[in-house]
């Protein structure tokens, strides 16, 4: 693992902000290496406003979609929400189908079956189009790529409104409107939403259309924030308000589909939560069975209704997980049969594995080898893949250096999916490994921790902590606050914890400081480097602990040095 500080910011800037906010300077500190140095930078940053929510007719072609869509209302016409079957789709798809249908009944709901059509835009989706007499769809989180299938749906009467975040290829689809803030000819002030932020811009455009405020949509950004948590793009700008506000729904007046999901939680639901309770049991549904299980379940209003189909979908996340722990075993197993630990890249494959949690085994074999990982299922009569990177590399332009051997492929820098003849993997393993080995920094092949700043433990008080949560919402772009101490010496009673002993407790203190309870996650077999009082480094984050109604402040390791 390297450990990286982050330079110090210029002791100017700290200095004036911390008169201009009349906090500490370690506070200071940590604003100005987000990039906020003035006052007014600091209350936005603080206190996130709906006046930074951006007027959606600048993104480009939204007065074209506005206008298709209020033609297809007053025309009578059936009109098709269309979405990908992940998170950041189904959410998209929920979203938009619950405000049309608040003031029109003719529309319908769409997700492309994982194993039958593969992702995005389908002929399949196109037929059922023509064949339930819809005229209009919209589609959601997918869409800038399908050119072909764009151009087929022209020819059968039926228009699309493409609403993506995805990059653009050379060539835009020829639909009545395609909006995508990545589009290089769309001037739209910030483009890191995810499908369903794009979304959401189309339902405010409807509204503002409508002559009405912003206030009546703060209800949807339930389904905004748990897509923007789930997608992992930045909570920065636009996004953080976005999920400031969708935090603050989800934890006072969810929709019943979110309320059935987090079930018996009776705590304040943040990012990381909505990333690891929620996210997974959505995903479930198009991974296990079929994402139209999750868009019931999203729009549902009925609470009882809700906890059924909540039920349902706890059972398919089951399954995923047992599933995902096998296949993980028997990847490790084919990478170590090959020889394979030293490559740059990880590419596996095994026609049996079961396609809706490819991602997932991506993710852990990335975890386990620190490498871009693709890993490899039989999909019809093609392979499919699903790609996970690590940070700093750009898996996407990997594969596009690679493209001779693929047959379709789309996502972002660091997850993405392909697909390929089953004649082409080899040929495609050893270019890709070709082309990671030739680009590739080496030290990204090693785990980063990036830490804010060297923390004394003297300095973490109550009021520090009061003022460190106001940092939140937390995820890419504003990760919380990692620091890094040095000469931390246990009380003597660190011990191994957890079923299998994979984690690490102790009570740590610094040149005589107030002590504070500590445990590393999956940091059990460190016990030897922090047993015997022996003085050692940490890095950490810092949190609240829970424990017989006693609050404490703890220290969250994240991993642990001695000299």
């Amino acid at each position: 693992m390297r450990w990286t500080l982050k330079p110090k910011p210029e002791p100017e800037k700290v200095k004036a902000l911390s008169e201009a906010l009349s906090v500490d300077e370690l506070t200071a500190s940590l604003l100005v290496q987000r990039d906020i140095t003035t006052f007014s930078e600091a209350r936005a940053f603080f206190r996130p406003s709906l006046d930074a929510i951006h007027d959606p007719f600048l993104m480009r072609d939204m007065d074209k979609a506005v206008d298709r869509i209020e033609e297809a209302i007053s025309a009578g016409e059936n009109i098709l929400i269309y979405g990908d079957y992940d998170v950041d789709g189904t959410t998209a798809v929920s979203l938009v189908y619950s405000y049309l249908r608040g003031r029109y009944e003719q529309v319908a709901t769409y997700i492309p079956d994982r194993y039958e059509e593969g992702y995005g835009v389908s002929y399949q989706g196109i037929d059922f189009a023509c064949d339930n007499d819809i005229s209009l769809i919209i589609a959601l989180d997918c869409g800038i790529k399908a050119i072909d299938k764009v151009k087929y749906a022209k020819e059968k009467g039926v228009d699309f409104i493409i609403c993506d975040h995805h990059r653009p290829g050379k060539e835009i689809p020829q639909a009545v409107a395609v909006l995508d803030p990545k589009r290089d000819d769309c001037d739209y002030p910030y483009d890191e939403l995810c499908g369903c932020g794009v979304g959401f811009k189309l339902i405010q455009a409807l509204h503002y259309r409508q002559g009405k405020g912003l206030d009546e949509l703060l209800p949807y950004l339930d389904l905004v924030a748990t897509a923007i948590a789930a997608d992992i793009v930045p909570i920065t700008s636009e996004n953080r308000v976005l999920t400031y506000y969708g935090l603050q729904v989800i934890n006072e007046n969810p929709r019943p589909g979110l309320k059935a999901l987090m079930g018996e939680v009776n705590k304040k639901m943040t990012v990381t939560d909505l990333v690891f309770i929620i996210a997974p049991r959505i995903n479930a549904a198009g991974r296990m069975k079929h994402g139209q299980h999750a868009v019931n379940l999203l729009t549902e209003t009925d609470i009882n209704m809700a906890v059924a189909f909540a039920g349902e979908i706890e059972n398919f996340n089951q399954d995923r997980r047992d599933l995902d722990q096998q296949i993980t075993l028997e990847a490790l197993d084919q990478i170590k049969g090959n020889r394979e630990e030293e490559r740059f890249t990880t590419v596996v494959y095994n026609e049996l594995w079961h396609k809706g949690v490819i991602g997932i085994v991506a993710s852990r074999l990335t975890e386990t080898y620190y490498r871009p990982t693709l890993v490899f299922t039989k999909s019809g009569n093609k392979l499919a893949a699903s790609a996970r990177s690590v940070k700093g590399f750009d898996v996407y332009d990997a594969l596009e250096a690679c493209q001779e051997c693929i047959e379709q492929f789309g996502g972002h820098k660091y997850a993405a999916g392909l697909t390929l003849l089953e004649e082409q993997y080899q040929a495609f393993k050893d270019r890709f490994e070709q082309v990671v080995s030739s680009t590739i920094d080496k030290r990204l092949l090693t785990p980063e921790l990036t830490i804010d700043c060297e923390l004394p433990l003297a300095a973490i008080t109550p009021k520090f902590y009061r003022i460190l949560k106001q940092f939140a919402p937390f995820g890419p772009g504003n990760a919380m606050p990692v620091f890094m101490a040095h000469d931390l010496t246990d009380s003597g009673y660190a011990k191994q914890v957890g079923k299998e002993g994979d984690h690490l407790k102790a009570q740590v203190s610094q040149y005589g400081s107030a002590s504070f309870g500590a445990i590393g996650f999956g940091l059990g077999d460190r016990l030897e480097q922090v047993a015997g009082r022996r003085p050692f480094s940490a890095v950490f984050t810092i949190d609240e602990n829970e424990w017989n109604g006693s609050v404490n402040l703890q220290l969250k390791l994240k991993d642990v040095r001695t000299k």
